[in-house]
């Protein structure tokens, strides 16, 4: 994402993939690869501090924490913290797709008075 690699996000994401923002905005597969090739979303970069992933069969579910550096058209530069859920299939033919991604930001606590 951070390299706005389309060909290979266009491999690992499924045709029906679900993708919530933090902001509530939601997104297909066809319309975040869209904001992402016209620049309309742009990563500077995206670290996972911590997570875990688990294992059901042909599902893997990846929780934890990451850090966000992007740029939006609709709301500019932003510098996150997320919770985040993300949902993976293993297809038939042995790939991993990503079918649903949901964020939460973090809220900084506000300093005491």
């Amino acid at each position: 994402m951070v390299r706005g690699d389309l060909e290979t996000l266009g491999r690992l994401l499924a045709d029906d993939l679900t993708y919530t923002h933090a902001s509530g905005v939601f997104d297909t597969k066809d319309s975040l690869l869209s904001s992402i090739s016209s620049g309309r979303l742009k990563y500077k970069s995206l670290e996972r501090v911590d997570g875990r992933v688990r294992v059901f069969g042909n599902v893997a579910i990846a929780t934890g924490h990451a850090a966000v550096q992007a740029v939006s058209a609709l709301q500019g530069a932003l510098s996150l913290k997320l919770l985040f859920t993300d949902v993976w299939v293993r297809q038939p033919d042995g790939r991993w797709q990503m079918v649903a991604w949901q964020s939460t930001r973090v809220l900084e606590p506000s300093p005491a008075p």
